[in-house]
């Protein structure tokens, strides 16, 4: 028989459950806003990266590109892997498949024989590899959410500097790319060296075109640019997808909540008939037992 003592208990479960509902659903609506924000600022990024690669691909033309030491193509040796996750949590699958393309990469650079330098923007991502012995031997926090040029130019400087003093042979980019608030993949990307194709097909300077400094030598400014462009395409992606990741396990623990909430309900209002018709029955019962006595 059902006692007031559950249906109190009942009671307060339903209580908290209604309560972390509208936690959920109030997390779910700023995440969907937030992915709007995002992906504007993905759009207003990429005209950025686009003309660093036109300009240098124009300056190609007339100068030699292959000898600047970014892309300098070696036999790969080491290998740094910069990992871009988030600093919070509650995003669903989100860190976890990063995660994965993170330890594939690792173990293929290390079954063929390559020592792996590990770099990781994220909380998530540090906490994951530190709990496996795997420290990252440098660790970034704050600028996953709202990245921005400063964030992404302190990441690709910490790898460029190694590289071009040929501590590293190849530098991964690994990042979940955002193709719609549904699809968001885990992606790989070679971030360094960079590959000289990527400047082909430019269009010659127009003749009174005066450059200052000189043509090599703007190149040699622009490429790091470019190379941090990369890299701040690569976070804005990541934190588009880490809000649509949050919408949709937000969304789903809000209706996960509605589902507990109303099971617990049923279970509440039959405890409450089951106390009803014991109270019913005993009021029944004693009636018939006084009319019996007398």
């Amino acid at each position: 028989m059902a006692g007031s003592g559950q249906i109190r208990q009942l009671r307060r479960r339903i209580r908290s459950v209604r309560s972390t509902q509208k936690i959920t659903r109030a997390m779910e609506m700023i995440a969907a806003s937030r992915i709007l924000k995002a992906q504007r600022r993905v759009l207003a990024a990429r005209p950025y990266a686009e003309q660093i690669r036109d300009v240098i691909a124009g300056l190609a033309v007339d100068n030699e590109v292959r000898q600047h030491p970014l892309l300098r193509a070696r036999e790969a040796r080491d290998v740094a892997i910069v990992v871009c996750t988030s600093d919070r949590g509650l995003a669903g699958a989100y860190n976890a498949n990063v995660l994965k393309v993170a330890e594939r990469t690792i173990r293929d650079e290390e079954a063929a024989g390559r020592t792996v330098h590990l770099y990781v923007v994220g909380r998530k991502g540090a906490a994951y590899f530190a709990y496996r012995g795997r420290r990252a031997e440098r660790a970034w926090d704050g600028i996953s959410d709202t990245p921005t040029i400063d964030g992404a130019s302190g990441v690709a400087q910490a790898v460029m500097d190694r590289f071009s003093s040929e501590e590293f042979d190849r530098v991964w980019l690994v990042y979940t790319d955002f193709r719609s608030s549904l699809v968001q993949a885990p992606v790989r990307m070679e971030l360094l060296p960079v590959k000289p194709a990527e400047f082909e097909g430019g269009t010659a300077m127009r003749p009174e075109v005066v450059f200052e400094p000189s043509g090599p030598g703007l190149i040699d400014l622009l490429i790091p640019r470019y190379v941090e462009a990369k890299v701040l395409h690569a976070l804005l992606e990541s934190a588009a997808s880490e809000h649509a990741s949050r919408q949709r396990a937000m969304k789903s623990a809000t209706e996960n909540a509605s589902d507990v909430a109303a099971s617990l309900s049923r279970v509440m209002n039959q405890a409450r008939q089951d106390q009803i018709t014991t109270e019913i029955s005993e009021i029944v019962g004693g009636a018939e037992a006084l009319s019996s006595a007398v």
